[in-house]
């Protein structure tokens, strides 16, 4: 048994100790604290204009509601004066009786009976069981998005299936019925996250240039036809500047899987694992809300790391041991899918016939025998083309196994050269071979070749080929590793920054970890280290 001690306080203390509790657990602090601010006072109709016939503030939340004797005619809004939000995070509480209703975002006005009448993105929720959580596209090309569904809207207005992010029944258990629901808006760059109770309930990317919107009011929904009864509250706003745009938010992360082939060349060459991790912890710590899977031996033993990729990477040895050779089927599937392809130096060879023009399907191009070449040779790249993966890239050039006079897609339809040089005659002084020259390149001495290059699939897919990559030090150079770190996020449909990808300087220890082979003895890490210097200075 314990003995009980009573503690008095006066009563002035215990009152500003209340205060300072309330206060702790006011709602406006705790927004303060993560960027959300409330657009709502749950007082008043304060900056939101709607038919006063239909819209009040009860028990502290906006109310709209319609009677057989008071119907609206058409879809009515009650509309936020606060301002037009581009990228922004929006949560609120919802409860609704009877029929359907909507939170519109990127919107806009239309003519009508009234002003109050509203077109746009619309995260659609019903008293039933099947719209709660779809993206609906209110007056603006109608469903974008299903319960459950990943889409991607393509040019045709249309949105595709390209994944699941669940099944629609059972993320219809976790909705409650005529009670308080959290409803979660993500809307970054072209691409746009419903959530319900936390649980996401679609996914969607919006590639349709021609209709997409940047920007648009926000706006609640009261649906014509039965009576019905709609509730907000809670309505708290987190905008994003200009400069933090990227397609990928705080749960819509983009996935980006790296594959990484068998060892190969020896110390310092192909070094295939060492190169992927390198990359996988630039793009883990860029800020864009990137996560990587790094895969090492070849294909996957479990096929499943590649579901729900936004990219896929490889970076392996080719020819006919490619490991895309066998796995043509799973490709296409995922390439269908909208998954974007990066093939790293050797990667980008592969058998002509139906291995080569899945990869023309894909990247656009790659090295075909007794077509292609792959001599060593300093590249001299003295412009970079307007293009989101030459963001904050500087001219430069690097000795590499450069790889050119690749296989592209006729007349280079959708193909946008990155790298471009004109190699030296001198790389052509072998005797013709599967890969060492060949008449038709021989005819081409002295002109430009594309050594890197972007591909736009017709689905709006995307694919990137890279030819260099032998040299392991190579990935110690900011522009080259920045050149590839933008083209792996453009794949995966995240917006590049306008700087680029920064990542920090690797040292001679960084790029040394990670590698297959043990080190040589006539290993020089000075000479690497002056290369570092002589690059990045």
């Amino acid at each position: 048994m314990t003995s009980q001690r009573s503690i008095y306080l006066p009563a002035f203390l215990l009152l500003s100790m209340f205060c300072f509790c309330l206060f702790l657990n006011s709602p406006e602090v705790e927004a303060a604290e993560d960027g959300f601010k409330p657009i709502f006072d749950g007082k008043t109709l304060k900056n939101w204009d709607g038919d006063p016939r239909f819209w009040s503030v009860k028990d502290g939340a906006i109310t709209g509601r319609t009677t057989k004797e008071n119907p609206t005619k058409g879809n009515t809004f009650l509309i936020w004066q606060g301002g037009t939000p581009g990228d922004f995070e929006l949560k609120l509480q919802y409860k609704i009786i009877g029929h359907n209703s909507g939170i519109q975002y990127r919107s806009f006005t239309v003519p009508g009976d009234d002003k109050w009448r509203v077109g746009g993105y619309q995260a659609d929720f019903e008293a039933g069981d099947k719209y709660s959580g779809i993206l609906y596209g209110e007056r603006f090309r109608g469903i974008l998005g299903e319960r459950g569904q990943k889409t991607v809207i393509g040019k045709d207005h249309k949105p595709k299936v390209v994944g699941s992010v669940g099944n629609s029944d059972e993320i219809q258990k976790k909705i409650k019925k005529e009670d308080w629901n959290e409803y979660h808006i993500i809307a970054r760059g072209n691409h746009f996250i419903h959530k319900i109770n936390g649980v996401t309930t679609v996914d969607v990317t919006d590639d349709d240039v021609e209709q997409r919107r940047a920007d648009g009011i926000i706006a609640l929904q009261l649906h014509q036809g039965p009576p019905m009864e709609v509730q907000f509250r809670d309505i708290e706003l987190k905008e994003f500047p200009t400069a933090d745009k990227t397609s990928a938010t705080d749960g819509a992360k983009k996935k980006v899987v790296l594959i990484a082939g068998k060892k190969s060349h020896g110390y310092g060459a192909h070094e295939h694992r060492a190169g992927c991790i390198l990359l996988a912890e630039a793009l883990n710590n860029s800020g864009l809300n990137i996560e990587t899977t790094v895969v090492t031996e070849g294909w996957p033993e479990d096929a499943s790391v590649l579901q729900n990729a936004d990219s896929i990477v490889i970076y392996c040895d080719g020819g006919g041991r490619h490991p895309y050779v066998t796995h043509l089927d799973e490709l296409n599937k995922l390439a269908e899918q909208g998954v974007g392809m990066v093939n790293l130096h050797y990667g980008v060879e592969v058998p002509k016939g139906p291995v080569g023009d899945a990869f023309l399907r894909w990247v656009g191009g790659y090295f075909e025998e007794w077509w292609s070449v792959n001599p060593h040779w300093v590249a001299d790249y003295k412009s970079l083309p307007e293009h989101p993966i030459s963001n904050g890239v500087a001219p430069f050039a690097i000795n590499d196994e450069w790889y050119y006079h690749m296989r592209f897609q006729p007349e280079m339809k959708n193909v946008q050269p990155i790298l471009t040089a004109i190699p030296p005659k001198e790389t052509l002084s072998r005797p013709d071979g599967a890969h060492s020259g060949n008449p038709e390149v021989r005819k081409l001495i002295g002109q430009p070749q594309h050594m890197a290059w972007a591909y736009l699939r017709p689905d709006g897919g995307r694919g990137f080929g890279f030819t260099g990559g032998h040299y392991h030090w190579n990935w110690g150079h900011n522009d080259f590793r920045k050149l590839v770190l933008n083209a792996i996020a453009w794949t995966a449909k995240a917006d590049v920054p306008s700087q680029g990808i920064d990542s920090p300087p690797l040292t001679v220890e960084q790029l040394e970890a990670n590698q297959d082979y043990p080190k040589p003895d006539n290993y020089n890490p000075a000479r690497i280290k002056a290369m570092l210097a002589e690059w990045n200075q």
